[in-house]
């Protein structure tokens, strides 16, 4: 039989001893714990990625659905678009012509065309133009139309109202109707779309920039 010291470190070896086996123990225990841990998210996985893929290929076919089915009606209502578009700019390219550029057509000879123009727009048939825009129309069109409309209705009530008022009205309708005519992206500004047929636009618009 040994001394004290002989038991004492008896004592420290199976402290130790049993240390070491309970962390042999936690180790073991870990490991099990881990793996299955492993197992349930390999599991899921499995489980869950036909799914994830299966709602992703759902959504893209839904949205190219719906990319295609506005190609194709864009391109069925197109012509429609360009003839009701013509028939409802009549009587506003009437009314910004110049007196000269208008009489210089001989069946326009001592016609006025401001009264023209307001009586085509009060007119039932450019009514059925309008409700034929409602419909076929885009919406930054039929907004467009709507101000446009709006400013000519109340025009007599408008105090101090400016000759660039109601072109910068139409300029907007103008720039709407390029803009669904498959011209998204364009840099021209709703005045840019007045220069060609109102000769003095840009005089116009310094006027309207310095007001």
């Amino acid at each position: 039989m040994g001394g004290p010291l002989h038991f004492v470190d008896v004592a420290i070896k199976l402290i130790f001893f049993y240390k070491n086996t309970n962390n042999t123990k936690k180790v073991f225990m870990s490991t099990g714990a881990e793996t299955t841990i492993l197992s349930v998210v390999t599991a899921i996985g499995a489980v869950s990625t036909p799914i994830i893929v299966l709602i992703l290929s759902a959504v893209g076919w839904k949205y190219r659905q719906s990319i295609e089915r506005r190609i194709k009606m864009d391109e069925v209502m197109r012509d429609d678009r360009i003839s009701v578009y013509n028939d409802i700019l009549d009587p506003f390219i009437m009314l910004l012509m110049t007196e000269e550029a208008w009489q210089r057509d001989k069946k326009n000879k001592n016609i006025d065309k401001d009264k023209l123009a307001v009586d085509r727009m009060l007119s039932i048939e450019y009514r059925r133009y309008s409700f034929k825009l409602s419909l076929v129309g885009s919406d930054g069109v039929v907004l467009a139309f709507n101000n446009l409309m709006q400013y000519v209705y109340n025009m007599s009530e408008i105090e101090n109202a400016k000759p660039y008022d109601l072109m910068i009205l139409l300029g907007s309708l103008l720039l709407e109707i390029r803009k669904s005519m498959g011209n998204d992206a364009t840099v021209i500004d709703s005045w840019g779309m007045l220069d060609w047929f109102i000769t003095d636009a840009r005089k116009i618009k310094n006027e309207y920039l310095q007001s």
